[in-house]
């Protein structure tokens, strides 16, 4: 596999509809805009429609925007319903949309906010979805995951809601290993249909807004961290783009920049933490997910 892939690589993708969550701004913006200019139809999945009209309106193509706030099951189910209605057909859709080490806070169905964005939020998109990409030849879901699921990232059973004790790294890394984790099962239960694959991807670190939440303590750490090793958001955007374009991805794969540490550079086939493949919790995690979310795969 060439070590060495940039935009240039990305396949003609003409005739496919992706739809890319967080897309006005950061990673997601840069992922829906060589999408876009490759060819594909795009749906900008954003939570402030202003904000990804305007995002719209500085790409090129064929781009939308819907309406989506993952904080909120009910406008999960509508923002689904919408685009079920205006796509018989979805053949990409990327999980980028995140919260990084917030505040204590809780989503509109009381789940811890970092769990219920990143996580259980694209749950129950991805699942109700997903009957408009099973019948797709070579459609794909592509959550994006983050170095940080290694950081004391585990899945919290007993406190899942961080109700008892709060710690917004690792909650942060719960919701993270829970993306990986999401990944590798469903395409575990994907496998079987032959059609549709699961992948993962992290961009290292990258120049976004996402650290805007950070502890007051942290900030200036990340900041310097940033300044020294920081790539463009276009650069951050590559794993997710061989994720969801490369011809030789597979599913269950993880891609993340090629530097050691896995920091900045080109995309490349990385691995999660031992933690991430351990299948027990992954079953655990998804039928905890089902029950939360009250969203079930059709995969039998």
């Amino acid at each position: 596999m060439n070590d060495i892939w940039t935009a240039q690589h990305i396949p003609d993708q003409t005739g496919r509809v992706a739809v890319v969550t967080g897309a006005n701004t950061g990673l997601g913006f840069e992922t829906a805009r060589m999408l876009a200019e490759h060819g594909a139809t795009v749906v900008l999945a954003v939570r402030d429609v202003e904000k990804g009209k305007q995002a719209a309106a500085r790409m090129g193509g064929d781009v939308t925007v819907q309406a989506l706030d993952l904080t909120s099951l009910h406008t999960v189910r509508a923002a689904a319903a919408d685009l079920r209605a205006a796509h018989p057909r979805i053949d990409l859709l990327v999980n980028n949309a995140g919260v990084m080490h917030t505040p204590r806070r809780t989503t509109a169905d009381g789940f811890e906010l970092q769990l219920g964005t990143n996580h259980l939020g694209h749950f129950a998109l991805t699942g109700l979805l997903l009957d408009r990409l099973l019948p797709v030849a070579g459609s794909r879901v592509v959550t994006v995951a983050s170095t940080g699921h290694r950081l004391r990232g585990a899945i919290h059973f007993d406190d899942l809601q961080w109700e008892r004790s709060y710690d917004r790294v690792a909650a942060y890394g719960q919701s993270k290993l829970a993306n990986l984790m999401f990944t590798y099962h469903l395409q575990r239960r994907l496998a079987p249909h032959g059609t549709t694959v699961a992948v993962a991807a992290h961009p290292g670190v990258a120049a976004t807004d996402l650290a805007r939440d950070a502890h007051p303590a942290l900030r200036l750490p990340l900041t310097w961290f940033s300044s020294v090793l920081i790539q463009p958001a276009t650069t951050g955007a590559l794993p997710t783009l061989r994720a969801a374009t490369d011809p030789a991805v597979l599913g269950g794969q993880y891609y993340g920049p090629g530097s050691r540490g896995e920091l900045r550079g080109y995309p490349r086939l990385v691995t999660s933490s031992p933690a991430s493949y351990d299948l027990d919790v992954q079953q655990r995690l998804w039928a905890v997910s089902e029950e939360l979310t009250g969203v079930t795969y059709p995969l039998g």
